[in-house]
């Protein structure tokens, strides 16, 4: 037993002998370089789909964008599977702030109704006095149409057409509603998907409770802006892709396995939804530490 042992320390230390090296008289095992990429996680509002080259001033002409095919811009390596390929797609810039006069409505003019492959709900360009911008199309909405866009809240609530764009204290109970700001200022990032709408459910206070198309009901503050009527394209979800090619032509690559409904990690999970959530401000700024340089 102990020439066993004695033989196997032999030959490890004969495999180790080369990976060793003399530093300072003694033996230091030297180890393969390896490089540590951090790389984030998919999800968290990041597609990892596209990048685009946004310019420093709003325009409409089409923008420049880089297909990322599921990898980290950053690190190069790969995050979501799935993505890859599709049919190249110019990307319009919508401007999400619908700003208005707070004594009275400015009319727009709706030149033109567009599909933008980089999003499911068209895209109309609109004029405004000498500015020309984008902004996401309604289910009815036409070229020659005449939007009214305005903060001001009245004593009665406004009769609104779609595309007007009003704040919710200005609007009656029960008006489908889009491109919602989450708070007063801020851009109109709620409610943007093809074919959806919020519905103004009630007001109290100083607040209007919307239901999002997820079901959930929040409170917003009554000067948040949104814009009226249902998005176009609305049957979007109906669209059947027909076959593989058409599926890599929207950039989606073969997936392995099938979900199931009942079990597993992707399985159909139904919950209830939970209760109404209340908008609250924006948290301030923080402030800067005052550092002290004159030596004492």
């Amino acid at each position: 037993m102990q020439s066993l042992t004695r033989l196997l320390s032999t030959t490890l230390s004969l495999h180790t002998l080369p990976r060793m090296a003399a530093v300072g008289g003694a033996l230091q095992q030297l180890r393969g370089k390896t490089k540590v990429v951090e790389k984030p996680k998919p999800g968290a509002g990041q597609q990892f789909r596209r990048t685009v080259h946004f310019p420093e001033e709003y325009t409409v002409e089409p923008l420049k964008i880089t297909h990322l095919a599921g990898r980290d811009p950053v690190s190069g390596r790969l995050v979501a599977k799935g993505i890859g390929g599709g049919l190249k797609q110019q990307y319009r810039w919508v401007k999400w702030v619908r700003d208005g006069p707070t004594d009275g409505a400015q009319e727009e003019l709706v030149l033109e109704v567009i599909r933008d492959g980089c999003r499911t709900a068209k895209v109309a360009l609109v004029a405004v006095g000498d500015e020309l911008k984008y902004i996401l199309a309604t289910e009815n909405m036409k070229a020659g149409d005449i939007l009214k866009t305005s903060r001001l809240i009245p004593r009665i609530p406004v009769r609104p057409n779609e595309g007007d764009a009003y704040p919710l204290g200005a609007l009656p109970v029960g008006t489908r509603i889009h491109c919602l700001e989450k708070n007063p200022g801020q851009t109109c990032h709620l409610i943007h998907a093809a074919g959806t709408f919020g519905t103004i459910l009630r007001k109290f206070d100083d607040k209007v409770v919307v239901q999002l198309p997820s079901k959930r009901e929040f409170a917003f503050q009554r000067t948040c802006m949104a814009t009226v009527g249902r998005l176009s394209n609305p049957d979007h979800n109906k669209e059947h892709v027909g076959s593989a090619q058409r599926m890599r032509e929207l950039g989606n690559r073969p997936r392995s396995g099938l979900w199931k409904r009942k079990e597993g990690k992707h399985g159909r999970k139904i919950r209830r939804l939970p209760p109404m959530t209340t908008i609250s401000p924006p948290a301030p700024p923080k402030e800067e530490a005052i550092k002290l340089t004159l030596p004492l």
